[in-house]
């Protein structure tokens, strides 16, 4: 007679399943964490399942008295009948309990699963609790990194020493500036791949404008030997597929924003570039060309920004507006992820800014004047200075008064001569000159540009993209070189005759006559 396996007993039968449910809930707490272990028990067992903390509870009423059982006594277990249902509870910490109410009877079971659920759900609740400490943590420090930036944009340099100290590395000086565009998930392999290749002494700072975006402020000694060779932007874009880089010339750190326009204005040229890097071109940026001439002149004209007293205390002061302004001037609506502001607030505060400077910032003369003084004055105004009153008159009066004289300086014609000769040199694209004169007259627009070239506005758009890689600037995103372009263009016209340029009396815009091209 053939021998037959003995028939499982319903002991086995119960141990088997306990060893399969058990095997269910690590898999669960371990890929979908507590909230799917949870959303399990309760369609395994048929009932509510819940965490409830022991102080104060919220949820069903059976489970609450239960949880207040708990606490009182001291337990680490409980179960309590009620009118056709009943409450089980096992303890997961000092603090919290899972909880079951189910209806009577219950599967058998349900006691022992539980209690084996109770802590894998304990250990799924610490991790991720702990995950999202880290992540508030790496916000935190990602945003004081954000604040380290903007002081040093302002100009605040010892406020910036005394933060970047304690999140370590120490700023940098003197520094070069990359700015890395890659794809917005890659910003954190990015930043610790930019970290391992300067050792740990690179400070990097996710932009607060461009998602796409990271800031590293890279000692000068680890930074670029040679305009065409740069051990940390070739090995940033070789090891990430399509990572660009933009690299400032040497710089201290009191020249911050100056590092950061260089920065981008690269970015722009590697772009265009096989190796996608480059480094800032030649030629000294307007500030510096002007400091001579100029600083006099950004101090008198800003007197009455600097000065400003807001008449509530929760109104922006001085410092605010002018920290506004220049936000502004560099990344226009976008300036407000820059501020942490709404874009009315921001709307306000430039009809504020217009107010008391006297200016029409939807002008570009008066964005370039703005621009500039702003750069000449860069730790700001002495507050409670004495105020320039302010203009009730043609708002170029008020912000552009004196800038004729400050362009006038030869210091201002030779570095506008340099500035705008590539433009006319012999690798210019046909009507580089023309097209340039065309988009500042119409106050860097590219609708009116192209009706005023005869072209259309993706002709216009593709030929300052040329004209981008000629001066090696961007002009189509902000930061832009189009006021240091605006500048060069006004100093010239004042060191001499211009050929097809006219200036009406009383206004400094440019007016261009530009043959119509096809």
């Amino acid at each position: 007679m053939p021998l037959t396996a003995p028939a499982p007993t319903p002991s086995g039968e119960r141990s088997r399943s306990r060893a399969e449910d058990v095997l269910k809930v690590h898999r669960l707490a371990h890929s979908g964490g507590s909230a799917a272990l949870l959303q399990w028990l309760g369609g395994r067992l048929g009932g509510w399942t819940g965490v409830l903390p022991l102080d104060a509870p919220a949820g069903p009423e059976l489970a609450v008295r239960g949880a207040a059982e708990l606490a009182a006594r001291r337990v680490r277990s409980a179960v309590l009948h009620g009118d056709g249902s009943a409450a089980l509870l096992f303890a997961l910490d000092d603090h919290r309990a899972l909880a079951a109410v189910l209806d009577l009877p219950h599967d058998p079971g349900a006691p022992a699963l539980l209690a084996d659920a109770a802590p894998a759900l304990a250990l799924a609740l610490r991790a991720e609790e702990a995950e999202r400490r880290e992540e508030r943590a790496e916000l935190a420090e990602s945003r004081a990194r954000e604040a380290v930036l903007h002081l040093l944009m302002n100009g605040r340099l010892s406020t910036a020493h005394q933060i970047a100290e304690a999140l370590c590395p120490s700023l940098p000086e003197p520094m070069r500036m990359y700015v890395v565009e890659c794809r917005a998930g890659e910003r954190t392999a990015v930043t610790r791949l930019c970290e391992e290749l300067t050792g740990g002494r690179a400070w990097v700072v996710r932009c607060p404008v461009y998602v796409r975006h990271l800031i590293a402020l890279v000692p000068a000694d680890l930074a670029a030997t040679s305009a065409s060779h740069d051990p940390l932007a070739e090995a940033l874009t070789g090891a990430v597929g399509d990572c660009v880089v933009g690299v400032s010339g040497e710089l201290r750190l009191r020249e911050a924003p100056a590092a950061y326009t260089q920065a981008f204005h690269a970015l722009a040229v590697a772009r265009g570039r096989r190796e996608r890097h480059a480094r800032f071109g030649p030629g000294p940026e307007a500030e510096l060309a002007a400091h001579t001439a100029g600083a006099g002149w950004a101090a008198t004209v800003l007197a009455p920004l600097h000065a400003y007293e807001p008449r509530r205390p929760q109104d922006p002061g001085a410092q605010e507006l002018r920290a506004t302004a220049h936000a502004w001037l560099d990344f226009s609506a976008h300036a407000t992820r820059l501020l942490k502001i709404h874009r009315n607030t921001l709307a306000t505060r430039l009809r504020l800014i217009e107010s008391v400077l006297g200016a029409d910032l939807a002008r570009l003369p008066d964005q370039a004047a703005l621009s500039l003084a702003l750069r000449l004055t860069p730790g700001g105004g002495v507050r409670g200075a004495e105020a320039a009153p302010r203009s009730t008159g043609n708002c170029a009066a008020g912000l552009r008064a004196g800038l004729d004289g400050v362009l006038s300086h030869p210091d201002l014609a030779a570095w506008a001569r340099a500035h705008l000769e590539p433009l006319s040199g012999p690798d210019a694209p046909p009507g580089a000159a023309q097209t340039v004169r065309a988009w500042l007259r119409h106050d860097a627009h590219l609708l009116p540009t192209a009706a005023a070239l005869g072209i259309s506005v993706p002709g216009a758009r593709k030929r300052l993209v040329r004209i981008e890689a000629l001066l090696q600037r961007s002009l189509l995103q902000s930061p832009s070189a189009r006021y240091d372009l605006w500048l060069a263009h006004r100093a010239e016209e004042l060191a001499g005759p211009a050929g097809d340029i006219a200036v009406s009396p009383g206004d400094t815009a440019l007016k261009t006559v530009v043959p119509r091209e096809k």
